[in-house]
């Protein structure tokens, strides 16, 4: 049983942390604080993403 779910809400929040994670991984031997300040900030950034996307098809 297969969903037609368009909503991609999920993928903006977990492709952006992915990013914060890659990004933070850089950072990670200068400072643990900056990792997890750039994985935050992924997860921030997909948040918004999908508020602008929720308001954008309500």
């Amino acid at each position: 049983m297969a969903t037609d779910n368009k909503d991609k809400s999920s993928w903006a929040i977990g492709g952006t942390t992915l990013i914060g994670l890659g990004v933070g991984l850089f950072f990670v031997q200068t400072s643990p604080i900056w990792f997890v300040a750039c994985l935050i900030t992924g997860i921030g950034c997909g948040l918004v993403i999908t508020a602008l996307l929720s308001s954008r098809n309500a």
